[in-house]
């Protein structure tokens, strides 16, 4: 039976219940690179988590760059325990798609990866990204520190002056502290260095972070 998408996130009462352990397994080593994406982060790296619609194009794109370790992608910023791809898609979990990026930070600077999550996508949609629709494909900045939070949101006051000067909408990404983060099943992990010519709706709104 086909269902409306969501468009606002259930409260903790409405959403799915989830579980008391994971359902599935992922892998612990990145597909592309060899470096691990399962545990905590290294303690020489730092850690930022983002929400750009679909994961898939969104993981590629950071993993590329230099100074990334390593990247993997999951669900967070939602109410359900170890929930599955099936259950975020119901929009009934509050979950997010997410991009967990561990950077070496002598090699690049948190900034410089902000300036690439704001003008590789778009983040004035709400719910959705492009034809991507829903609860989990929203905008969002995941960090711990409350340094790193001030300037993520210092930057989103920077792109969003830089997009108004374009006539364009307002920021609807959230920025808040990093939630708890499920690793996404195996088949998600690296999906477009498995499926390269597989679907990637990622897109910019044509707008430098410069």
């Amino acid at each position: 039976m086909w269902r409306p998408k969501l468009m606002s996130i259930p409260s903790a009462e409405e959403a799915l219940p989830g579980r008391s352990a994971p359902s599935y397994e992922w892998p612990q080593q990145h597909w592309v690179n060899g470096h691990r994406i399962a545990g905590e982060c290294p303690s020489d790296l730092a850690e930022l988590i983002v929400g750009m619609g679909c994961f898939w194009g969104a993981e590629r794109l950071f993993w590329q760059q230099e100074g990334v370790y390593s990247t993997s992608v999951g669900y967070g910023a939602g109410h359900t325990s170890h929930p599955t791809y099936e259950e975020v898609c119901t929009g009934m979990t509050g979950h997010n798609e997410l991009v967990r990026i561990w950077y070496d930070p002598k090699q690049v600077h948190l900034l410089d990866l902000l300036a690439l999550f704001w003008q590789e996508h778009d983040p004035t949609q709400g719910m959705r990204q492009g034809n991507d629709i829903g609860t989990q494909y929203r905008s969002g900045i995941y960090l711990r520190q409350p340094d790193e939070l001030a300037l993520a949101e210092r930057s989103r006051e920077h792109y969003q002056q830089r997009l108004r000067s374009q006539g364009n909408l307002t920021i609807s990404t959230e920025i808040v502290t990093t939630p708890v983060y499920y690793l996404a099943e195996e088949y998600h992990q690296q999906y477009l260095a498995k499926h390269p010519n597989g679907y990637c709706g990622l897109s910019g709104c044509g707008v430098s972070y410069q």
